[in-house]
């Protein structure tokens, strides 16, 4: 009797063994498709920051003088000269600070894959930096428009055709701002995908 429940023990112990490495598999499967998607979180990190710091840097020294102006008058084009385009300078720089900030917990997910609280808190200040990315490129992107098509309803005029180094640039460092958001708004979805799947 006593060997008949000790084989019945030893059956139920196999079973629970064979339970727990079918289990096993697909939980170091899951951690690598994991490590994996935190990896390419971190690469995404590191084009975001050269992309927002790319367009801080870039607004940031637009200035322009034409040649052409006397001792009492000249025409002249820098980004401070517009609220729109410092609040593009500010809010880029704040991504990009945001985003070095946010390498080490980029590699906390890389190392513990099933950790939550990191990718939780990542989640929560990349939806708070694509806002203000977004909303930085598009308030540059409408006097960018301007000042290449200008606007005859309001009798502002087109400084492009005068101002062309202004304006290459001040358009490179728009279109660097929303490859920013873009990346911003991917590695949303990829943290959202990793907390759904927790």
């Amino acid at each position: 009797m006593s060997s008949a429940n000790a084989i019945h023990i030893a059956d139920a112990a196999a079973d629970g063994k064979g339970k727990a490495a079918t289990v096993a598999k697909p939980t170091r499967f899951k951690g690598g498709w994991r490590r994996g998607l935190a990896i390419f979180d971190f690469i995404l990190r590191l084009f975001a920051i050269a992309a927002a710091l790319a367009a801080a840097a870039a607004m940031g020294t637009t200035d322009q003088t034409l040649p052409f102006f006397t001792q009492f008058f000249q025409f002249k084009a820098s980004y401070d000269d517009l609220p729109a385009l410092t609040f593009f300078v500010i809010g880029n720089a704040i991504a990009g600070g945001y985003l070095v900030i946010s390498l080490p917990f980029s590699i906390i997910s890389i190392v513990r894959p099933y950790a939550v609280a990191p990718r939780s808190l990542l989640f929560i200040f990349d939806t708070i930096m694509v806002a203000l990315t977004t909303g930085a490129a598009s308030s540059a992107a409408a006097i960018v428009y301007l000042a290449h098509k200008g606007n005859s309803s309001a009798n502002w005029i087109a400084i492009c055709q005068q101002f062309n180094d202004f304006c290459q640039q001040t358009s490179g460092a728009v279109v660097a701002s929303f490859i920013a958001a873009v990346i911003f708004i991917l590695l949303i979805v990829m943290s959202a995908s990793a907390l759904r799947k927790s």
